[in-house]
């Protein structure tokens, strides 16, 4: 019997709802607009019409991976952040919903460093926090530092997706050696860096785990690896009245912030997300 593109949808989301995945909803439509080379727009609008069999199958081998664990952004190469659609590869974290946050935090800080402000986004993967600020900060320059070549090859790809060549350039660094002369002069530094505890990886989701790129996750013993080194050896890349704003993980905000006080910073605020975990630790550079 024909199917309908709304049922195949009903279906594919219930089997996700069935296997505990949270975003069922908006996995099952990516899902399908990426089997069928639809736009969300024309996907809905055809809903009524009856899906091939050549889709049919397409969709059931893209949910058959899914269900095996891969992460549905590196099964499409694409996922949106703050308003963005992006290239995505296993060569890079997935951007998450909480890291929108160190997005939103590091947008107001360079929109009060007016115009001609100077953003680094370190440890950038594929690019999302700092594209995210020089979409919504226009005054701004911003550069994209990774030491991986892979996912700086994913940070050049995504620059030119936004059409941002004329305010972004992508530098490699390695955030875990002193900043080259060249990346220095900053207003706002962000920085996700890596920050599970060593141990911790093996008991992470399957998703996580296997999937995503251990470089991007593995913060050390502790997970606070990268917090000490930047917030000591990368304070000279700041100019004075200059903010380094981090994410963190879950009950680090603490850490951090003794970490950033430790090394001068001044005025040390954190931010929770929508859970109301606190997601976002920043300081001042003000002498």
């Amino acid at each position: 019997m024909a199917t309908t593109y709304n049922n195949l949808f009903l279906d594919t989301r219930a089997r996700l709802r069935k296997a505990g995945v949270e975003g069922a909803q908006l996995e099952a439509r990516e899902i399908l607009c990426y089997a069928a080379d639809k736009t969300k727009e024309q996907l809905y609008r055809d809903m009524s019409l009856y899906a091939s069999t050549q889709l049919e199958r397409r969709v059931e081998d893209l949910v058959r991976r899914r269900l095996e664990g891969e992460p549905v952004a590196y099964i499409i190469g694409e996922w949106e952040f703050y308003g963005l659609s992006l290239d995505i590869s296993p060569d890079v974290l997935i951007p998450r919903m909480d890291t929108e946050v160190l997005a939103e935090r590091g947008i107001l800080k360079t929109r009060e460093a007016g115009e001609g402000a100077r953003v680094l986004d370190l440890c950038a993967g594929s690019g999302c926090v700092g594209l995210a600020v020089a979409a919504n900060a226009p005054q701004c320059r911003v550069v994209l530092a990774e030491l991986s070549e892979s996912a700086l090859r994913v940070c050049k790809q995504n620059v030119r997706r936004c059409d941002l060549n004329a305010r972004v350039t992508c530098l490699s660094a390695n955030a875990l050696e002193p900043p080259a002369s060249s990346l220095w002069d900053f207003d706002v530094i962000v920085c996700n860096p890596p920050y599970i505890p060593t141990e911790d990886i093996g008991t992470l989701d399957v998703s996580v785990r296997d999937y995503e790129p251990r470089m991007a996750l593995d913060g050390g013993e502790d997970g606070l690896d990268f917090y000490r080194f930047i917030a000591d050896k990368w304070k000279p890349a700041l100019r004075l009245g200059g903010t380094l704003i981090f994410e963190v993980g879950i009950q680090q905000a603490p850490a951090v912030e003794a970490i950033l006080a430790e090394n001068g910073f001044e005025d040390i605020k954190t931010t929770a997300d929508t859970q109301n975990i606190p997601r976002v630790v920043e300081g001042t550079i003000n002498n």
